[in-house]
């Protein structure tokens, strides 16, 4: 399902115009991106949780040359799923 596909479910199940339920999802995930990149993490109780996992800094191999590299220290989003979520796909 990609993002249109999405846009017009939510529009269907909301019973909404595909132009609200659009406005709908993007501040959704606006306002997910937001709070990641204040530092904070979202909680939807069932859902799951998203946040901001710190990556140390390490030491890699280029597969090409065998050159050993340094990957320098990386934040990264992550979703982990909430139990209802997980147990309702299994």
């Amino acid at each position: 399902m990609n993002k249109t596909e999405m846009i017009a479910k939510i529009a269907e199940k909301t019973n909404t115009s595909r132009k609200a339920a659009a406005e709908m999802f993007d501040a959704f995930v606006e306002t997910v991106t937001e709070a990641l990149k204040e530092g904070d993490s979202v909680q939807i109780i069932g859902f799951g949780t998203f946040e901001v996992k710190e990556r140390p800094a390490r030491t890699g191999r280029n597969p090409a040359t065998g050159e050993t590299i340094e990957i320098a220290a990386s934040k990264a989003p992550a979703f982990k799923v909430g139990k209802t979520f997980k147990t309702a796909i299994e």
